[in-house]
C-alpha cells in the first residue's frame, strides 16, 4: 500500500522560456550566478517538503551542465546541509553515479553523511547516461558492457566495505588494498573509517533496461529499484521482471515490493488547465532527454526535430497525452491524481513508495505550490500518509 511520498529535484534553474518554441537545449548557456542559484532553490524545496510531511527528497548527481537542467554535482554534500535545515525529511541519492567515483571514496563520503545526518541520507547508485560526464571522469559509458562491468565491481566493493569489519578485494579493475608495505607490515586488509551507522545500508538504483543480469544483481545485493519518472517511462514490464528476479533468488516479494514508481505531472484546478501548463514543461523534458535515448519510441528524425526550434508536429513527435496514457506523466485535478495513484496501488499491491515530481525546469514557486496541493489534497487519501502537523498551522 502506498504510504511514502517523495519527489526528485535534479537541480534545474528557473528557465526564462520553456517548450519547443523556446531556446533549443544545446544553445542554452547560463552564467555562474544563475547556475549556483539552484542551492537556494534546493533549500526552499527541502524546507517546504519537510513542513508538509513528505518522506524523501531525491537528488541527482550531474556535472558540467551549463545548460541549466541538472546542476548538483555532489548530492552527499547537499544531503548533509539539508539535514541541518530540516527536521525529518530524508535526502535520497538518486543517484550517485558510481563509475565517476572511486568506490571507497564514495563509501567514506556516504558513511560520513549517514553519521552527520543521523541516518537521513538514503544511498543510491547508478551507471550514468551522460557521456560528457562519465567519460570526462575517465570511465566508460559509450561502451555499455564495460560500464556495467565496472559498475558491478564497484558495487561489490561498496557493500564489502559497508558490511565487513575488514575486507580485501581482487578484481579486474581494483586490487584493494594494494600489496604494499605499511608501517612495518605487509598490507592485506582495509577497514572503512567510518562505516555507516545504519546497516545493512538501504540502497536504491534506477530500473531502466530491466535486463535479467541487472535485476538479478540488484536482488542479490537487496538493492531497491526506482521505476519511471526522470529519464524512463513507467510500464508494468520492469515491475514484473523485478519480482521475477526476486523469485529466482528464492525471495517471495509482492508485485511492486521494494520498488518506487515515478510520475511526472502537473496538478491544476481542471484537467484542461493542467495539460496546458504541463505541455511546455514536457517539451523541455523531451528537448533534454530525447537525444540521450530516454524518450521511448522516438525515431531518429523525431530526435533531430526536438533539437531544433518548433515544428514538432511535422515530425510526428508524440504529445504529452501519449505518455500520460502510459502512466509516467499526469495532468489533472487532485482528485484525478488520487484515482491515478489508487490505480497504481491496486495494480502493484507491494508498492509503498510514490515519487510524484514536477517536471524538469518547473519554476520554484510552482513546485512549492504543487507540494502543498499533494500534501493537503492527495496524501491524506493513502494509509500511513498525513500532512505534517506544522503544515496545518
Amino acid at each position: 500500500m502506498i504510504n511514502k511520498f517523495a519527489t526528485v529535484y535534479a537541480g534545474h534553474i528557473d528557465f526564462p522560456d520553456h517548450g519547443q518554441n523556446a531556446t533549443p537545449a544545446n544553445e542554452r548557456r547560463f552564467n555562474n550566478d544563475q547556475l549556483a542559484g539552484v542551492y537556494d532553490k534546493l533549500e526552499a524545496i527541502a524546507k517546504t517538503m519537510d513542513r508538509f510531511g513528505f518522506d524523501t527528497l531525491w537528488l541527482a548527481e550531474h556535472h558540467f551542465q551549463h545548460e541549466g537542467y541538472e546542476c548538483l554535482p555532489n548530492i552527499l554534500m547537499c544531503a548533509v546541509h539539508l539535514a541541518h535545515v530540516t527536521k525529518q525529511l530524508k535526502i535520497g541519492c538518486g543517484f550517485n553515479i558510481t563509475p565517476m567515483w572511486h568506490p571507497l571514496r564514495l563509501a567514506e563520503d556516504f558513511a560520513t553523511a549517514d553519521l552527520l545526518t543521523k541516518g537521513r541520507t538514503v544511498f543510491g547508485v547508478g551507471r550514468g547516461y551522460h557521456s560528457r560526464e562519465v567519460e570526462t571522469f575517465g570511465a566508460p559509458i559509450i561502451d555499455q558492457n564495460a560500464n556495467r562491468e565496472l559498475f558491478e565491481e564497484q558495487v561489490e566493493i561498496l557493500f564489502k566495505s559497508f558490511n565487513s569489519e575488514s575486507f580485501s578485494h581482487k578484481g579486474k579493475h581494483y586490487t584493494l588494498p594494494p600489496e604494499v608495505p605499511y608501517r612495518g607490515y605487509q598490507l592485506k586488509e582495509l577497514t572503512l573509517v567510518p562505516r555507516p551507522v545504519n546497516r545493512p545500508v538501504e540502497c536504491w538504483q534506477p530500473v531502466v533496461s530491466a535486463s535479467a543480469r541487472g535485476l538479478d544483481f540488484m536482488v542479490r545485493h537487496n538493492i531497491k529499484g526506482a521505476v519511471g519518472g526522470g529519464a524512463a517511462t513507467m510500464q508494468g514490464g520492469p515491475i514484473q521482471a523485478y519480482k521475477d528476479a526476486a523469485a529466482r533468488a528464492g525471495k517471495e516479494w509482492k508485485l511492486g515490493e521494494n520498488l518506487m514508481v515515478g510520475v511526472h505531472g502537473y496538478i491544476g484546478k481542471t484537467r484542461e488547465e493542467a495539460v496546458r501548463r504541463l505541455v511546455p514543461l514536457y517539451e523541455e523534458h523531451v528537448k533534454m532527454f530525447a537525444p540521450l535515448g530516454f524518450v521511448p519510441g522516438l525515431t531518429p528524425d523525431q530526435i533531430a526535430a526536438v533539437a531544433r526550434r518548433g515544428n514538432w508536429d511535422a515530425a510526428g513527435v508524440p504529445k504529452v497525452e501519449h505518455f500520460m496514457g502510459l502512466g509516467s506523466w499526469f495532468a489533472g485535478t487532485p482528485d484525478d491524481l488520487v484515482v491515478h495513484l489508487k490505480g497504481i496501488e491496486e495494480k502493484y499491491p507491494g508498492m509503498e513508495h510514490i515519487n510524484f515530481s514536477s517536471p524538469l525546469t518547473t519554476p520554484k514557486d510552482i513546485m512549492l505550490e504543487q507540494f502543498q496541493v499533494v500534501a493537503e489534497e492527495v496524501m491524506p487519501h493513502f494509509r500511513g500518509s498525513s500532512v505534517h502537523a506544522a503544515a496545518a498551522k
